[in-house]
């Protein structure tokens, strides 16, 4: 006496749709490319709130919490900020005399990109 087994039919999913990825910071849509890399993009995030959230530097350059997360491990590994967790969240402090890491901007320091960025009352708020 095997059982015998109803065919079913497939189960139709209703889906909510996928977030709209972070919208870009540019001032134009259609603009897909710009000079800094999204590491540079980090890097002025940090200097403008050394107490910022993964989440929120994510949103200010465009790109995903994991991908931040990465870069951060890069800048920190290359020496570029220090993390110092308080409480439940990072303090990042960032180290202005390293250099840039590319041979045709070596010569220049991290402090000398941010220069070039920054407004000047950033600037004064973080000694440059």
């Amino acid at each position: 006496m095997a059982a015998k087994l109803k065919a079913r039919k497939p189960v139709r999913q209703t889906r909510k749709p996928a977030p709209a990825a972070a919208p870009r910071t540019s001032l134009d849509p259609n603009q897909h490319w710009t000079f800094l890399s999204n590491h540079g993009h980090v890097l002025v995030c940090l200097a403008r709130n050394p107490d910022a959230r993964v989440r929120d530097v994510a949103a200010a350059v465009g790109i995903t919490e994991r991908a931040v997360q990465n870069i951060l491990g890069d800048l920190e590994e290359g020496g570029v900020l220090t993390r110092e967790r308080i409480g439940r969240r990072n303090h990042y402090d960032l180290h202005f005399d390293i250099p840039l890491r590319h041979q045709l901007e070596s010569h220049r320091t991290v402090g000398s990109l941010l220069k070039m960025v920054l407004t000047a009352p950033e600037l004064k708020a973080l000694g440059l």
